[in-house]
Formats: structure tokens, C-alpha cells, sequence
């Protein structure tokens, strides 16, 4: 069994973990801000109000969490273990792996465990082949987040509107223009219209 406030905690919980406050949470979900409000979870008469289940389906479907994982919360976890989307490199660049913002979509990817990424859209990229050396080997795993703000220098992940998915470093951004710098620093540099490009994103994390 499990009570009211244990519910409303482990919405609490949930929102933390996301780097969100209960309202932000309820506004990601498509709920009305004040959904999950103190206020709310009391009738005027003293009653307990319990969130729907609908509220509960929808929170846990945009923070990408399990159900199991939200059981956990409910019964006194403090945190999640979280979890991202993986992927290998190779297959980043199929039809459909991730949505217009850049964000990974279908049915093609894993999910490792992976603590202390706040970033609910994050995921990983496993490297496969020679072609990011001397940076990433052939094994090697880079954790992107798309809420990351990306600054020259930075390593960045960038599919551009023909579907080619690449990994590099950011060189140089003029706002209409990026330059992109291999890896293997005896290759050019690849210079990409903005308009060109339909996202980017930043690698904040390689297990090597």
C-alpha cells in the first residue's frame, strides 16, 4: 500500500531529478502549471486529492522515467538511477532516430544507466571504427545533451538537413556560417551554412 503524501512525493522527487520545480514539471507534461500545486492536493474541505493517473502517465512519459522507477520514489527512493537513450554512431544518421529538435525518437535505441545527467533529452552515441581518432577509439561512448549551451571549441554532435549525422569540434560560429574541425588535426576544416545545419548538439561526457 501507499499513501497520499507518499504519491505527491514522489511527484516532488520526480521534478527534482529533472531539474524541475513540481510546476515546471506539470507544464512539460502539457498540464495546467498549477496541477501539482501545494494547493491542489487538498480539497477546500481537508480532503486528500490524489493526482490522476493520466497526470502521473504524462509526467512519466516526458521525463522518460519507468514505472518501476517511479514506484521506487513512491516508496522512499531519493533519487533516480537515471537512464539514457543509447545508440551506436552508425545508426544516428538512420530515418527517424531523432525528432526536428534532436531528440532521440523510434524504437531503435537502448538504455544504459547513467547518474548525475540532468538533461531528460540527453543520450549516448557509442563510437564504432577509427574514424574519431585520436579523440574517441572504437568502443568509446559520448553522453550529448541538447539542452547543453554549445560554444566554439566545444565537441559537438551536428546532423545536418541531408541526414549525415557527425561528431566534431566546434572551430568557429558566425551565426550564418560554423566551421567544424576534425578530429585527426591533419584533415580540413568543413565549413557548413547555418542553414544547412538542422541540429546541434553538445558532448558533455566520453567513457573511454
Amino acid at each position: 500500500m501507499f499513501s497520499h503524501s507518499q504519491i505527491w512525493q514522489a511527484i516532488d522527487r520526480l521534478a527534482e531529478a529533472n531539474g524541475m520545480s513540481a510546476s515546471g514539471l506539470a507544464r512539460a507534461a502539457g498540464l495546467d502549471a498549477t496541477a501539482f500545486n501545494k494547493s491542489k492536493r487538498e480539497t477546500p474541505q481537508g480532503r486528500p486529492r490524489w493526482p490522476t493517473t493520466e497526470s502521473v502517465a504524462k509526467c512519466l512519459a516526458v521525463t522518460r522515467t519507468s514505472l518501476g522507477d517511479f514506484a521506487g520514489l513512491v516508496h522512499g527512493a531519493k533519487r533516480l538511477q537515471r537512464t539514457v537513450p543509447s545508440i551506436s554512431l552508425a545508426q544516428a544518421g538512420a530515418p527517424g532516430a531523432f525528432d526536428d529538435a534532436g531528440r532521440p525518437a523510434g524504437d531503435n535505441w537502448n538504455r544504459i544507466d547513467l547518474p548525475g545527467i540532468d538533461d531528460p533529452c540527453a543520450y549516448a552515441l557509442h563510437v564504432s571504427g577509427d574514424q574519431l581518432k585520436p579523440v574517441y577509439r572504437d568502443g568509446d561512448m559520448v553522453i550529448v545533451s541538447p539542452a547543453a549551451a554549445v560554444r566554439p571549441g566545444d565537441r559537438v554532435v551536428v546532423r545536418t538537413h541531408d541526414g549525415e549525422v557527425m561528431a566534431r569540434r566546434l572551430n568557429r560560429d558566425t551565426g550564418t556560417v560554423l566551421e567544424l574541425a576534425c578530429f585527426n588535426p591533419q584533415l580540413p576544416l568543413i565549413t557548413l551554412q547555418r542553414s544547412d545545419i538542422k541540429w546541434m548538439a553538445r558532448i558533455v561526457w566520453t567513457s573511454q
